[in-house]
């Protein structure tokens, strides 16, 4: 009777596409694109570590208050894995194709206090282009989140020169089917959402002694200061979407507990959008050292619950371990 790969201390994964007894075909060169920079030159792992800023509001079942918000500075490991192989996908309206990927493990724990707050288990992928449906050469990002949350997000992958072009965000709340406020509306939303103002005490709130009000009002700003002084020469742009933008694939999908979809847009706090930017950047070396490659990305995750729309915001700056 042959072992189950459960209790086989041999069994490996293996490309489908591997013969019998056989080793996966080799890799086309730069099969992976831009998801290569992601693991050591011409190695099959990378490890990344770093610090960043994360919020989120998050219900709170209490008459008369429906939100809690909650600002972490956090410290993150992220570690990739290649796929040994080919993945493919099987075509009824235009030939196969075949994906290339990579595995990745991310961990996210608070500062201040210390204490868990994330573990995602996911894969990058590299996605040739398509004919039906037209569509370029992609990436795609797959992602499963223990709260009760999987979302695949697709997207573009662009080099630029210099440094990451990192534009505000917010995490002011909003009506669903309104349009998000600019950044330019924090003043007042401070005084609809008294949580968002760090001079004003209250409850409802959970932040780290080093938040400042400027963290709040824009993410990102993080971002921007962790690479003052730095000589960025390259940037590779991840650019994926879970909404159908610019490319016509993905979306979410959430527990019963989290959507509530007998009673829409009832749930507890439903998952509804994905949008997330990450820059792997070629910092130059000083003097004779030499170049490294950083990591930084922004993610908006879109959660629903009593009518409105609260963006949680992750932002973080990683190196390779």
């Amino acid at each position: 009777m042959p072992i189950s790969p459960q209790t086989d201390p041999d069994f490996k994964f293996v490309s489908v596409a591997t013969p019998p007894g056989g080793q996966p075909p080799p890799e086309p060169p730069g099969a992976l694109g831009p998801l290569a920079q992601l693991l050591e030159p011409d190695g099959d792992k990378g490890e990344w570590e770093g610090e960043g800023f994360n919020t989120i509001w998050r219900p709170f079942h209490q008459p008369g208050q429906d939100r809690f918000l909650e600002l972490n500075l956090t410290k993150e490991r992220l570690v990739f894995t290649r796929i040994p192989g080919a993945i493919p996908n099987r075509g009824l309206l235009m030939p196969d194709i075949d994906m290339f990927g990579i595995t990745y493990m991310q961990e996210i724990k608070g500062l201040d206090p210390v204490e868990g707050l994330h573990i995602e288990p996911g894969i990058w992928a590299s996605a040739p282009p398509t004919t039906d449906p037209q569509v370029g050469a992609t990436v795609v990002r797959m992602a499963s989140i223990p709260h009760g949350t999987v979302m695949l997000a697709q997207g573009e992958a662009k080099t630029v020169a210099g440094g990451p072009r990192i534009t505000q965000n917010n995490i002011i709340p909003f009506q669903i089917g309104t349009p998000p406020p600019p950044n330019s509306d924090f003043d007042q939303a401070k005084g609809i959402f008294t949580e968002l103002n760090l001079t004003v005490p209250t409850q409802f709130r959970q932040a780290a002694h080093a938040v400042t009000e400027t963290m709040v009002e824009n993410p990102n700003s993080v971002l921007e200061h962790a690479i003052v002084g730095q000589n960025i020469t390259a940037t590779t742009v991840l650019i994926v979407s879970t909404e159908h933008q610019p490319v016509p694939g993905g979306g979410t999908a959430n527990t019963a507990f989290l959507e509530d979809a007998t009673n829409p847009p009832g749930g507890n706090a439903n998952a509804v959008e994905v949008d997330a930017i990450f820059w792997i950047e070629t910092v130059a070396g000083a003097y004779d050292e030499p170049d490294k490659l950083q990591l930084q990305y922004t993610q908006l995750v879109q959660l629903d619950f009593n009518g409105r729309r609260w963006p949680h915001v992750s932002v973080a700056t990683l190196q390779k371990v």
